[in-house]
C-alpha cells in the first residue's frame, strides 16, 4: 500500500514539488509545441517555395526545348500543306531525333488521339490513346489534346519512366500545329524535385525531434534541479524544525517544572505553614479542654481562623491554575477579579477600564488574554516597583485590544532575547498572541510599560441570541463601561 501513498494522499512536500514542477513542465510542453507548430509551418512555406521555383525552371526549360525543336522545323512545316505527307515525315524524323538527357524525348499526337512519335516508348507509335488514364484517374491524352487545341499550356500525370518502367510524376508542355492537326510537346520528370522536398521535409522532422529532445533534456534539468532543491530545502527545514520542536519542548518541560516548583512552594509556605498551625492549636486546644482550661475555645478559633485562610489560599492557586471565572462568567469578571486579587496581595494601585464588550471573544482568546494579564502582573509584581497599574480590555471594529499599563522603572531593551532568562514570560505571551494571528507590542520606558495585545476580528463570535438567560447574564458581567480596583 506504500506504493499508492504518494498519487493517493501525497504529502506536504510532494504538493510542493508538483507545484513548482507541473506549472514548469506544462508551460515548457506548451512551448514545445508552439516552436514544433511554427517550424513546421515556416519549414512547409519554404520548401514549397523551393519546389515551386523548381518547378517553374522545369516548365520554363520545356517550354524552351519545345520553341527551339519548332524553330529547327519550321521552315518544313510553315511552306508545307496540310495534306504534304513527305513534309510531315521528315518533322516525324527530326522530332525523333530530339532525344536529350536520360529520359527526355518529344511525342506527337494528332487531333484524334493516335501516337505518331514516341522514340522512347515505340510501342506506343501507330496506335490510339483517347481515355488514356494514369494510375490516378488523371486524363493523359485527351487532356493533351484539348491544351493543344486551346493553343499551348502545361500538364502533370503520372508516366513510366522509359529507363526503368516505374510510375513518376512528369511535367508536360504541348502545343500544336493547328494546320496538320497535331499536338507537339515533351515532358520531364520531376521526382528528383519531389525527393529533394521529402527529404527537406524528413530534415525538418529530424531537427523538430532533436529540438524537443533539447527542450525535453532542458526541462528534465530544471525539474531535477528542483527537485533536488526542494529536497534540499525541505530536509533543512525539518531539521530546523526538530530544532525548534526541541527548543519548544525544552521549554514547556521548563514551564512546567517551574510551574510545579511554584505550586510547591506555594504549598510549602502556605498551605502547609497554616495547616502546621492549626494543627498545633487543635493540639493545644485538646490539651486545654482536657485541663478544663477556658481558653481552648480561643484556641478553637484561632484554628478555624487559619483554617478559613487555608481554604481561601488553595481556592487562589486553583484560581491562578485555571480561574472558574473565565469558564463560568467570561473574560472581564476573570480579569476583573485578577486585578482586584492584584491589587490586594501586592497593594499597588489597580484600576480596571473596559467597554461593551458582550463576552463574543472565543475560548482560545479568552485564555490566551487571561494568561498574558497574569505574566504581564505577575512580571510587574517582581520588577516594575511600580504604584498603579491600569488593564483595559475593549472590542472593536477590527478585533479586541488589551492594554496594561504600569508606572514602574521599565524593562532592559534585551530583556526579550533568547539568552536572557527573564525572558521566557515574554516570549510566552508572544507565542500565545501569535498562535492566533495576533500582535504583541511591548513599549518600555523609564516612565514605566505598555503591553497591548490585539487579536483580529476572526476571533469574536457572532453576538448571541437575546433569549438565551445565562448567555445574557453571563455577558452583562463584561458590559460594565468601567469598573476599579485599589489597595
Amino acid at each position: 500500500m506504500a506504493l499508492f501513498r504518494f498519487p493517493l494522499r501525497p504529502t506536504y512536500g510532494q504538493k510542493l514539488t508538483l507545484l513548482a514542477t507541473l506549472p514548469l513542465i506544462l508551460a515548457v510542453a506548451a512551448i514545445s509545441l508552439l516552436v514544433a507548430h511554427q517550424s513546421r509551418l515556416m519549414a512547409e512555406r519554404e520548401i514549397k517555395a523551393m519546389e515551386q521555383q523548381l518547378i517553374e525552371a522545369k516548365k520554363a526549360e520545356l517550354k524552351n526545348y519545345v520553341t527551339q525543336a519548332r524553330n529547327g522545323f519550321y521552315f518544313i512545316y510553315g511552306s508545307a500543306a496540310p495534306d504534304d505527307d513527305l513534309a510531315k515525315e521528315q518533322v516525324m524524323q527530326i522530332l525523333s531525333a530530339m532525344i536529350y538527357g536520360e529520359e527526355g524525348a518529344f511525342f506527337v499526337y494528332d487531333y484524334d488521339g493516335n501516337n505518331l512519335v514516341s522514340p522512347r516508348q515505340t510501342d506506343l507509335i501507330n496506335k490510339n490513346w483517347l481515355g488514356l488514364t494514369d494510375s490516378e484517374g488523371t486524363p493523359v491524352v485527351d487532356q493533351l489534346l484539348a491544351i493543344a487545341r486551346q493553343g499551348a499550356g502545361y500538364h502533370s500525370y503520372l508516366w513510366p519512366k522509359p529507363s526503368s518502367g516505374e510510375e513518376a510524376r512528369m511535367i508536360t508542355y504541348v502545343t500544336s500545329f493547328p494546320s496538320w492537326g497535331w499536338a507537339v510537346g515533351t515532358g520531364v520528370f520531376i521526382d528528383d524535385v519531389l525527393e529533394s522536398s521529402a527529404a527537406a521535409r524528413a530534415d525538418v522532422e529530424a531537427r523538430v525531434r532533436r529540438t524537443f529532445l533539447y527542450i525535453g533534456g532542458i526541462t528534465l534539468t530544471a525539474v531535477l534541479l528542483v527537485f533536488s532543491t526542494g529536497m534540499f530545502l525541505n530536509i533543512r527545514e525539518r531539521r530546523l524544525a526538530d530544532v525548534k520542536l526541541k527548543e519548544l519542548n525544552q521549554r514547556v518541560f521548563d514551564a512546567q517544572e517551574e510551574e510545579r516548583g511554584r505550586v510547591a512552594r506555594e504549598l510549602h509556605d502556605g498551605i502547609s505553614q497554616i495547616l502546621v498551625g492549626v494543627r498545633y492549636a487543635l493540639d493545644t486546644a485538646k490539651r486545654r479542654l482536657r485541663q478544663g482550661d477556658d481558653r481552648a475555645g480561643d484556641t478553637l478559633d484561632k484554628g478555624i481562623g487559619n483554617l478559613l485562610g487555608a481554604i481561601q489560599e488553595v481556592r487562589r492557586i486553583s484560581r491562578d491554575l485555571r480561574p472558574a471565572a473565565l469558564d463560568d462568567l467570561g473574560l472581564g469578571p476573570a480579569l476583573k477579579a485578577l486585578t482586584e486579587d492584584f491589587a490586594v496581595r501586592t497593594g499597588i494601585d489597580t484600576e480596571f477600564n473596559t467597554v461593551v464588550f458582550r463576552n463574543r471573544l472565543d475560548q482560545d482568546s479568552k485564555i490566551a488574554l487571561y494568561r498574558i494579564a497574569q505574566e504581564a502582573l505577575t512580571n510587574i509584581e517582581r520588577h516594575a516597583n511600580a504604584t498603579c497599574v491600569s488593564v483595559d480590555i475593549r472590542g472593536h471594529r477590527n478585533g479586541a485590544t488589551m492594554a496594561i499599563k504600569d508606572n514602574g522603572v521599565g524593562m532592559p531593551q534585551d530583556i526579550g532575547r533568547r539568552d536572557r532568562p527573564g525572558g521566557l514570560g515574554l516570549r510566552n505571551m508572544q507565542e500565545r498572541i501569535e498562535q492566533l494571528d495576533g500582535n504583541l507590542k511591548i513599549m518600555s520606558s523609564r516612565d514605566g510599560t505598555l503591553i497591548e495585545a490585539e487579536l483580529p476580528l476572526s476571533h469574536l463570535l457572532p453576538p448571541e441570541e437575546p433569549n438565551d438567560p445565562a448567555a445574557s447574564a453571563a455577558s452583562h458581567l463584561f458590559d460594565t463601561p468601567k469598573t476599579g480596583a485599589s489597595s
